[in-house]
């Protein structure tokens, strides 16, 4: 007997996507639930460029380091705790990052002195930029409403290309991912910067990807079982099968080179700047991958099948090797075959498979030829 991974390889995979929906979507509103629960007992934790601030980048040396110019704060009057120091290597030498809220002027000169005394260099090398609080409001005003323009522009091209139920669909799970990434960024406090934004519209992207691929061949089987008495599950279940192991290949390409971005480029050369952007990509790709296959393709179902043709058809669903027979000849097991394979059980033979059920049937009397 083939093994799962032979099977998922060849796309001959049976599995029920459509019949788990009620744990798929009682798992995603629990996530969703803690990141939003998260959000509400405390803040994200917002870069500089959003929250507004002054940076100073100063040469590590040896007689300056992260823990050092937190000393330098604390002298001059500041909180350290509230501070952000990293330190940033790079072909060109470590250099010791100190991001602190807005202070007077008076206080941020004397601060870069400071540093660049402890540093042993000239105070030119110690760079300084400040970010207005009222251009990070704006700011985060223009990534929101970015978001939701691109958000309603996605939904009316899916509901002229396909149908408004999987625009629905689409857009569930895209908000489904957003609210995800959020809530985990929130949950474990990693700062959100530009970049991380960046990688939110990315991710968004390629969720969207994901879903139009399944979408795509879900439309191409609703026309070949066009003619058939198939539930909406069941041609959801088969469209699922049959692209499963392209959307993990694709999924698999595309994280490897983000992993060696975040492992390599992060924590082996040190472009601490890399992080930001590698991990809200890893974030969101493991959610859009999750959401395209066990929620936007069965909330498709859901919908249609709750109207249309297929409302007499609701929750009949062909599983194991009927859906192998469904996927292979495009016409569902018969009441019929099924009776008779059960018939054959309790006569203690062996039970057909389903295409045996399928093709044996009694044969016809022959008509006697005249005289």
């Amino acid at each position: 007997m083939r093994s799962f991974l032979h099977r998922l390889f060849v796309n001959e995979t049976t599995i029920n996507f459509y019949g788990t929906r009620r744990v798929a979507f009682l798992a995603s509103l629990s996530l969703v639930l803690v990141g939003g629960g998260s959000l509400l007992v405390r803040d994200l934790n917002l870069g500089i460029d959003f929250t507004g601030g002054v940076s100073f980048e100063v040469p590590a040396t040896g007689t300056l380091d992260t823990l050092r110019a937190g000393e330098i704060l604390e002298q001059q009057g500041m909180d350290a705790s509230g501070a952000k120091i990293q330190l940033l290597s790079s072909s060109e030498g470590d250099r010791v990052r100190i991001q602190v809220e807005t202070e007077p002027d008076a206080t941020v000169a004397a601060v870069r002195t400071a540093l660049a005394e402890a540093a042993g260099v000239e105070e030119t090398e110690v760079s300084q930029s400040s970010v207005s609080a009222t251009w990070g409001r704006s700011i985060t005003w223009q990534a929101v409403r970015a978001l939701f323009i691109f958000l309603g522009i996605v939904m009316l091209f899916i509901a002229w290309r396909f149908e408004w139920a999987m625009a629905v669909s689409a857009i569930a799970a895209m908000l489904h991912d957003v609210v995800l990434s959020v809530g985990v960024y929130s949950v474990l406090g990693l700062e959100v910067t530009p970049a991380t934004v960046v990688a939110f519209l990315t991710i968004l992207g390629f969720s969207l990807y994901d879903t139009i691929v399944v979408f795509d061949r879900v439309q191409e089987n609703v026309e070949r079982f066009s003619g058939s008495r198939v539930s909406y599950g069941d041609i959801v279940n088969v469209s699922m099968n049959e692209v499963l192991m392209r959307s993990l290949n694709t999924s698999v390409a595309a994280v490897l080179p983000v992993l060696s971005l975040l492992v390599l480029g992060s924590w082996v050369m040190g472009a601490v700047s890399l992080q930001e952007f590698a991990i809200a990509l890893i974030v969101g790709m493991a959610t859009g991958v999750y959401s395209s296959i066990f929620l936007a393709a069965p909330l498709l179902a859901v919908i249609r099948e709750r109207r249309g043709d297929y409302a007499p058809m609701r929750g009949q669903l062909s599983l194991g090797p009927d859906m192998a027979t469904l996927m292979l000849t495009g016409a569902p097991v018969s009441r019929r075959a099924h009776e008779r394979a059960e018939h054959r059980r309790s006569d203690g033979s062996a039970a057909p498979s389903a295409v045996e059920a399928i093709l044996s049937h009694p044969p016809r009397p022959r008509k006697k030829g005249r005289r």
